[in-house]
């Protein structure tokens, strides 16, 4: 935020202002001269003793001593969107969400907790729209239990950036030694402009399926899909999957996968042979999902993006998509050996978008086996879900839901971030 020269310098910020997007400068006594003054734009989330802590869209936390502070004033909650499809966070956590279904679901108040068998962090993790019905001590306890029955570490999935995201959880997890492991954006587009992009030409078919054959599956980053992993990539209310055949057959040049949901369209695993990058192929397949998300009936698309990955970002900003939010995955600090319920570390997820395929963890290769039973504590959440609806064993997936049953979100009240103290 611009502090001008004309603007009179004054600290218009207060702890009573905790919660509220902010814009602080503040003095370095060390820095060289012509650099004294350093501002920060976030989430106010705390103001104890003297210090602030402030999340930052990326999700960084900054502490700056309040003796420290020369101008600080409110600001609006959220920047204007200038362009492309207006949509809460909360509106796109869930489409992301059914998008990218796990095999096991249960709710803890307004959370939900996710497992599929450690087949990437979406999937195996928290996500926390809402007040978990319980102080929040407790709802992590519970968290780490219900992972920990499942030979899983515990993973939370928070966002930060956009009106409605959770920098106070953010905070309240990093105070409780939880650690941010990967973090990524969500970016959002209007999907007209991908589809109307000219044809590739007669020499670059694109093949739309259902269902991801082995061809598919040998260009997907992750080796050895098993089939909790099939049900995950096949989820969804209405799942496409791109092949551009390659030169030889069986070994595509390039591959995507659209998950189509009222008015968006959801992007994920477009990959391309390396020995053929920077031909179009990843607009040739982007452009093929997006016409068909058209004759669905939808209009937006979304994608997600890891910050360092430099070429997959040119591209979508050429293509007119723009940060929505960023997300993180923050995993439960190691407990106490003596507790009894630590998760194994060849149980760790893979992130989501890993460049070396790690292993995917499916049944027969050490898991803490699915159908052994939950804390006695586990009672306070709600029955368990597989991909379909009704209750799921642990130790049976339920199958794939092609209608995308659960689809229906329960009403969630507005300020929703509310952490009760034990």
């Amino acid at each position: 935020m611009d502090f001008s020269p004309h603007f009179r310098l004054e600290v218009r910020v207060t702890p009573a202002d905790v919660g509220k997007r902010v814009s602080v400068r503040r003095l370095r006594e060390e820095a060289p001269e012509g650099e004294k003054f350093t501002d920060t734009v976030g989430v106010l989330t705390s103001w104890d003793d003297g210090v602030l802590l402030i999340t930052r869209r990326t999700g960084e936390s900054v502490r700056i001593s309040e003796a420290t502070l020369v101008a600080g004033k409110v600001v609006p909650s959220a920047p204007a969107r200038r362009r492309g499809p207006a949509a809460s966070y909360e509106e796109l956590a869930r489409v992301a969400a059914r998008a990218w279904q796990p095999v096991e679901r249960e709710r803890l108040g307004e959370w939900e907790l996710r497992a599929a068998s450690g087949f990437t962090r979406r999937a195996n993790s928290v996500l926390p729209l809402g007040d978990p019905g319980v102080p929040l001590d407790e709802a992590l306890s519970l968290v780490r239990e219900w992972y920990a029955a499942r030979g899983l570490p515990a993973y939370t999935q928070t966002a930060t950036g956009a009106q409605g995201t959770q920098e106070a959880l953010c905070a309240e997890l990093e105070a409780r030694g939880w650690v941010r492991e990967v973090s990524a954006e969500l970016w959002t587009g209007a999907l007209a402009p991908v589809a109307d992009l000219p044809d590739p030409g007669p020499d670059r078919t694109v093949t739309l399926s259902r269902e991801a054959d082995e061809g598919w599956l040998g260009r997907y980053q992750r080796k050895g899909v098993s089939e909790v992993a099939l049900k995950v990539l096949g989820s969804g209310p209405s799942v496409w999957f791109a092949t551009v055949p390659g030169s030889e057959p069986g070994v595509p040049a390039a591959i995507g996968r659209c998950v189509v949901d009222g008015r968006w369209a959801g992007f994920a695993a477009v990959e391309v042979d390396p020995a053929l990058r920077r031909q179009g192929l990843a607009t040739t397949v982007m452009t093929a999902l997006a016409r068909q998300a058209l004759t669905e009936g939808a209009s937006a698309a979304w994608l997600q993006v890891e910050s360092d990955n430099t070429g997959a970002r040119s591209l979508y900003s050429r293509l007119t998509f723009t940060p929505h939010h960023a997300y993180h995955h923050y995993r439960a600090p190691a407990p106490d050996r003596g507790a009894g319920n630590c998760a194994r570390n060849h149980n760790e997820p893979a992130p989501d978008h890993t460049p070396t395929p790690p292993p995917t963890w499916g049944a027969g290769n050490g898991a803490t086996s699915h159908d052994e039973p939950a804390p006695d504590n586990a009672s306070r959440l709600g029955p368990a879900r597989g991909a379909g609806n009704g209750a799921t064993s642990h130790n049976a997936p339920a199958p794939d839901d092609p209608t995308g049953a659960a689809r229906t979100p329960h009403t969630e009240p507005r300020g929703a971030h509310r952490y009760r103290s034990a």
